[in-house]
């Protein structure tokens, strides 16, 4: 594919207006359309769909990654080396709780990428990583 286009996500969430909060204040989005249950995101030009649904919000699992316990169930955005240390520079400042404290992974190796986690008021585990250099999302040794 040449053209990347946007996603599409649809999560749930035990309250809309926190859930309102957290994307737009601490993530930096923006809103599009909304209702009463629901409310759509625009995340890094992609569409996240938080739709009210308590009973559907869980614990996340987790499976042991390089020595840390990664969420099984997540999503997130691969940004520009420098835009993904702004970022966590911003994140700081507002005294985000890391589930995944931001670190950089396969350092001088095929793949070498900064990545660290965090989780919204609904229990969705969000990623945020970026490779120092991106030709090597895909590549393996």
């Amino acid at each position: 594919m040449a053209e990347l286009y946007p996603f599409h996500l649809a999560i749930p969430v035990n309250d809309i207006e926190i859930t309102q909060k957290f994307y737009t204040e601490i993530i930096g989005c923006t809103i599009g359309r909304r209702s009463k249950t629901w409310i759509d995101f625009n995340f890094f030009g992609h569409q996240v769909s938080a739709h009210l649904k308590p009973e559907a919000t869980e614990k996340t699992q987790t499976n042991s990654v390089d020595g840390n316990n990664v969420p099984v169930r997540h999503f997130g955005i691969v940004l520009e080396w420098d835009i993904w240390h702004r970022f966590v520079e911003e994140l700081n400042g507002k005294s985000v709780e890391y589930l995944i404290e931001p670190m950089i992974k396969f350092k001088g190796q095929v793949g070498e990428q900064a990545t660290f986690f965090i989780v919204d008021p609904g229990g969705n585990a969000l990623e945020f990583k970026s490779f120092r250099n991106k030709a090597q999302l895909f590549k393996h040794e």
